[in-house]
């Protein structure tokens, strides 16, 4: 059994790569998307539908529902769970999604006892400079715009009372997936918010400001996943406070934002990688399954 990573901003075409290369390598799929997680949110997930799954086995997409919880924890129990029935059913494993967070979870490991959904009582900023004068070795390794490291290295301070390199010395941090080979697509920035912005019309089309509707009407704004990319600005929509032309104008600027974001964690989180041109790096994974 063979398990790979394909990442990439959103829009990259992640998920259409990754049903193609499922069907001539003998694959499942675990999804890497924090959103395709939840039952009944489909159209603004972006989330492959039941036809283009066919006969694909997923893990990862339609799990729980949106008022239940689901984190890095439970996304390594999925993990487990996959790569359990891979190896019983001599199938490969292709890990695909945006959520970076989890993956990097998935090759680094947790740290045990400390809650890393802790925000910061303090600015980012701060809290950098804050730790750099207590633990220089480890902070000098973070740059200062990495919120996501900043803040667990500051939850690890907070909850344990040890600075992050004395932390992980007593706390050694163990890998789930060894060895993960990971692939990631390339877009020029244009050629990507072109793609961003003819999704986002698509979704509009399809019926996303009905599936807000119906989240909302069910479910409230209260759960967590009512804040993502999408849902906000279709709630803002029907508040009254933006016309639709503003509505796809929004979510398609958010969504690029997201975009660079995602390409910034994943080159400085994942610098062992194969990074190619979407139709190259198809040919690039084929090679590797091949071997």
């Amino acid at each position: 059994m063979k398990e790979i990573a394909i990442i990439g901003t959103t829009a990259s075409g992640k998920t259409a790569l990754s049903l193609e290369l499922a069907s001539k390598t003998n694959s499942i799929i675990l999804s890497l998307d924090s959103l395709c997680v939840y039952k009944e949110i489909d159209i603004v997930s972006a989330k492959p539908t039941k036809e283009e799954r066919g006969n694909i086995v997923h893990f990862g997409i339609d799990e729980v529902y949106p008022n239940e919880e689901f984190d890095v924890v439970k996304f390594i129990e999925l993990y487990n769970k996959a790569k359990e029935y891979a190896s019983n059913h001599d199938n490969n494993l292709i890990i695909v999604g945006g959520t970076g967070f989890y993956l990097k979870a998935l090759i680094d490991g947790l740290s045990k006892g400390i809650d890393l959904k802790v925000k910061l009582d303090i600015s980012p900023l701060e809290a950098y400079d804050f730790l750099y004068s207590l633990d220089k070795d480890y902070m000098q390794k973070i740059e200062k715009n990495d919120r996501y490291r900043i803040e667990k290295a500051y939850a690890i301070y907070k909850q344990s009372g040890l600075i992050p390199s004395e932390f992980f010395e007593k706390n050694p941090k163990t890998p789930f997936a060894k060895d993960l080979k990971i692939f990631e697509i390339l877009w020029d920035k244009e050629e990507l918010r072109k793609r961003i912005a003819l999704r986002t019309n698509q979704m509009v089309k399809s019926g996303l400001i009905d599936e807000i509707i119906y989240l909302e009407k069910k479910y409230t704004r209260a759960p967590n996943c009512m804040s993502s990319i999408g849902v906000v600005e279709t709630l803002e929509y029907l508040d009254g406070k933006l016309s639709k032309q503003e509505l796809e104008d929004k979510i398609s600027l958010n969504t690029s934002k997201l975009a660079k974001r995602q390409n910034t964690f994943n080159k400085s989180q994942f610098t062992e990688k194969t990074s190619n041109i979407i139709e190259n790096l198809n040919s690039d994974i084929i090679k590797y399954f091949s071997l």
